[in-house]
């Protein structure tokens, strides 16, 4: 049984076949089968020919394709993974809640091009969230046939949103019975049902060859049209329903059961009276030896198939080779010139995934053509090389149930179709070009697609290593005339650690590329191992590729393609792979300058934040500030604590927007709050003063705010909320509710506006969350969940110390690698203190470092120091 959840790892399902032989007579685990099964109903009830779900997996931000039905796993395996903030359907229709609805080529290219520069083929799509109890958890998906100037039916979208819904039901039935509900594996292969056709009945007669009597159930009368009633009991009124030559065949047959004294089974077709072939089986003997049973009898079986396969020898006889694979790629059926033309006996095909039973039929060029039989729902035609070097005409033509390919011998062509891995021979058909070239162009589109040196990493190893069959890469960043390594994957563990700071004086293929601008291809190890003697190997076999990183002629690094098998590099590989490397650079230093701008803009908001809070007895407070993972624009959000007089005033607030006008007004904002409050005016008088304060200033934008006048002795709070979020309260005993406070509009509206003030009283061990939309908004999620959700968090952390409390708070959204908004958080705790006793402030977070390397995963948070309890 295959697991998904996070604290096992899975076994391999399907690995390198489109079934997962392996897992064949296992029973599946039960997330795959409810998966399974509202996928098939999804593409049954949309008209579909294809489908999958994604899944979350244990990575944030990280969905996973747990089940796809049509299709062949391995021929999709770029679309396994999918981020949530890259621009494709599935992110979009995960991020939004919403489905995603394209009805041709033409659309789906206008709204996502890196998603047709993938999949350039006309065809329709279908992308619904699956949502549960949390928001998005996954996302249901049907591709169909396209629709070209015609959009999709509302009805549509919405039975495929509300299958959606209905998943996301049933995922949240199983969290509840302990299943977790992600997926870490590969996707689980799901074969659809076959399209609708007459239903495959049987028949059964006996017939007592000396009185010629024949007995018959009601099914065989039904086949030949007889009712039961009538049916008059003898051969001759079967063979009525027979053809003269398959009458003859009949008597035939049972004279040699007469005069045989072994067992007789004998298969031939007879004609119905609807002119529609039917399969006969008898079996029989004149006598049997001890006479303990009838003598002289024939049992037959007569089946109508309905509409019915293709009929073998017919294929058989035909000059071309036939081979019959169904959706999911295996081979079903293969003439005898297929035999002869493909080099292997039915008995090595039948059964097998293609490419699984004829490697060369996985080259890449040709699995681009299946696809686009498979897809498009057209026929395809190509010329493809057998080794060593045969040559075949090839025709897919699709349909809802299966492919049929039809194999031709033919001459060698002028050009060598699908040559990228076929060194020295060129790129002939526009076929074969858009084969070369357009997960090249993904890449490029996804590169500019990338903000960060991390994102563009990322970018880089789920495109490039694909189109070039790779299975590691590395990428070293030039810095002060050393290569330091910046991203890993494939490679042995610590095994590239040595090479990391490397000087460029240094001779190795990795700085070489660098230093001489050029290239450098091994098509193995050995030569590797030959042209750098000594250099440390981390295989026995593979080729390697070492890629110079060189943008507008200023040096960046080096990247480094690894291939587990030896093979060669056509010159238009080169060519392709030194260009990309070219927009890998240029990408990379864009990155590497954003990088540096990010950490000055996000050091000039710390700036603008506390540092440090006052601590008086009573009460410990402690401020939280998280940054939004989109853009580098600084964000309006703020908090503060300040001291006025017998009371600690509480502030949170966010202004609409990002930018340096956001940060500005933030800055202003605060300022203002903090002068009124110095000068001991009411919380309704601090608040109005500053609404009047940004009309005044006519920023263009407005604010939220909630302000809290506290007396940490006697618990007694005056509460004002400007359009803000309501706060949480957890009281001594555990019991958590969000308040209900009354409030006025957001700032910078009405200047005449009014800020009704609430006075409540926090007992000693309660705790007061002030928070920004930023905590409990999630795309495709009401609000109130949000608020809810972070309700049970903080009932549910207890009695901790109050920065082990803000990490709880905090934590998940510090995890979500898609933060389209900032996050401010204050918490304040009130204990039991006897009076107001002023300490030193506890030093304020550090000023952030400047250089940040790009492989830290997330834009990092700042935090005000905590009181002397926490």
């Amino acid at each position: 049984m295959t697991r998904h959840d996070t604290t096992r790892r899975p076994p391999p399902a399907g690995r390198g076949t489109a079934t997962g032989a392996e897992d064949v007579g296992r029973v599946p685990d039960e997330l795959s089968l409810v998966l399974a099964q509202s996928l098939v109903g999804a593409v049954e009830s949309s008209g579909g020919f294809a489908g999958g779900v994604y899944l979350r997996s244990g990575t944030p931000g990280l969905l996973r394709l747990a089940v796809l039905a049509g299709l062949p796993g391995p021929l999709f395996r770029p679309w396994w993974r999918m981020h949530v903030n890259r621009p494709f359907p599935v992110s979009e229709a995960y991020r939004t809640g919403r489905p995603v609805l394209l009805s041709d080529a033409e659309e789906a290219m206008r709204r996502f091009p890196q998603l047709m520069a993938g999949l350039p083929f006309p065809f329709g799509s279908l992308w619904a969230p699956i949502t549960g109890r949390r928001g998005s958890v996954g996302v249901l998906v049907v591709l169909r046939t396209s629709t070209p100037g015609q959009p999709v039916a509302p009805a549509d979208g919405d039975r495929l949103h509300r299958l959606g819904r209905r998943l996301g039901d049933a995922l949240s039935g199983l969290e509840r019975q302990g299943v977790a509900c992600v997926w870490e594996g590969e996707p689980a292969p799901v074969q659809l049902p076959a399209a609708t056709a007459p239903p495959v009945r049987v028949g059964r007669f006996d017939w007592d060859l000396r009185s010629g009597r024949v007995s018959a159930d009601d099914e065989l009368c039904a086949i030949l049209g007889f009712e039961p009633a009538a049916f008059p009991g003898t051969v001759d009124a079967l063979a009525e329903r027979l053809v003269p030559e398959d009458v003859y065949g009949l008597w035939a047959l049972a004279r040699q059961t007469a005069e045989s004294a072994e067992p007789v089974v004998r298969r031939m077709r007879l004609r119905g009276p609807d002119g529609r072939s039917h399969l006969l089986e008898l079996s029989g003997r004149w006598a049997r030896p001890g006479g303990d049973s009838p003598a002289g009898r024939l049992t037959g079986f007569l089946v109508d198939l309905g509409s019915g396969p293709v009929v073998p020898e017919a294929a058989d006889r035909l000059p071309r080779g036939i081979l019959s694979l169904d959706r999911l790629g295996r081979i079903t059926y293969a003439n005898a010139l297929a035999e002869d033309l493909l080099g292997h006996p039915r008995t090595e095909l039948v059964g097998r995934p293609v490419w699984q039973a004829l490697p060369w039929f996985g080259h890449e060029a040709y699995e681009d053509h299946y696809r686009a039989a498979l897809i498009a729902d057209e026929p395809v035609h190509f010329l493809a090389r057998r080794p060593p070097s045969r040559w075949l005409s090839v025709s897919l033509y699709p349909a809802h149930d299966g492919v049929s390919v039809v194999l031709k011998d033919t001459d060698r062509p002028a050009y060598t179709p699908g040559s990228l891995t076929a060194p020295g021979l060129g790129i002939g058909s526009t076929a074969d070009r858009s084969s070369a070239l357009y997960r090249p162009v993904a890449l490029a589109i996804a590169l500019t697609e990338a903000v960060t040196a991390r994102q563009v990493s990322e970018v880089v190893t789920e495109e490039l290593l694909p189109a070039f069959g790779g299975r590691q890469i590395a990428i070293y960043l030039l810095n002060e005339r050393h290569l330091h390594l910046a991203w890993e994957t494939g490679f042995p563990k610590g095994f590239l650690d040595r090479f990391d700071g490397v000087g460029l004086d240094v001779r190795i293929p990795g700085v070489e590329t660098l230093t001489t601008g050029r290239p450098i291809f091994f098509e193995s190890m050995q030569r590797l191992a030959e042209a750098y003697p000594g250099i440390p190997i981390d295989a026995d076999v593979g080729a390697r590729a070492f890629l110079p990183l060189i943008a507008s002629g200023r040096p960046v690094g080096s990247c480094i393609l690894g291939f587990d098998r030896p093979r060669g590099f056509s010159p238009e590989e080169r060519t392709v792979l030194t260009a990309l490397a070219g927009l890998i650079a240029q990408a990379l230093q864009r990155a590497q300058r954003y990088d540096s701008e990010a950490a000055l803009a996000r050091g000039l908001q710390d700036a603008l934040l506390p540092h440090r809070l006052p601590e008086v007895d009573g009460v410990d407070t402690l401020g939280r500030y998280l940054s939004g993972t989109q853009g580098m624009d600084v964000g309006g959000d703020w908090y503060d604590v300040i001291e006025t007089g017998r009371e600690l005033a509480l502030i949170i607030g966010d202004v609409q927007g990002h930018g340096v006008a956001a940060a500005a007004t933030m800055g202003q904002l605060r300022s203002a709050v903090r002068a009124f409050a110095l000068n001991n005016h009411d919380p309704h008088e601090v608040v109005s003063g500053t609404n009047r304060l940004l009309i005044d200033l006519d920023p263009g934008q407005f604010a939220s705010c909630c302000y809290i006048a506290l007396d940490p002795a006697t618990g007694v709070a005056r509460a004002v909320r400007a359009g803000h979020p309501q706060p949480v309260l957890r009281h001594p005993e555990g019991r958590t509710e969000v308040l209900d406070l009354p409030g006025g509009i957001v700032l910078g509206i009405d200047g005449d506006a009014s800020y009704p003030v609430t006075e409540m009283r926090l007992e000693p061990g309660a705790m007061l969350a002030l928070f920004t939309d930023g905590l409990i908004e999630r795309p495709g999620t009401d609000i109130d969940e949000g608020i809810e959700r972070l309700r049970a968090t903080v009932e549910r952390i207890g009695a901790a110390p109050l920065a082990d409390r803000a990490d709880q708070v905090i934590g998940e959204a510090r995890a979500a690698t898609d933060r389209p908004d900032d996050i401010a958080l204050l918490l304040a705790a009130r204990w039991a203190g006897t009076g107001r006793t002023r300490r030193p402030p506890t030093a304020g977070a550090a000023w952030p470092d400047l250089w940040r390397t790009f492989r830290r995963p997330d834009p990092g948070s700042t935090e005000a120091a905590p009181g002397p309890a926490s």
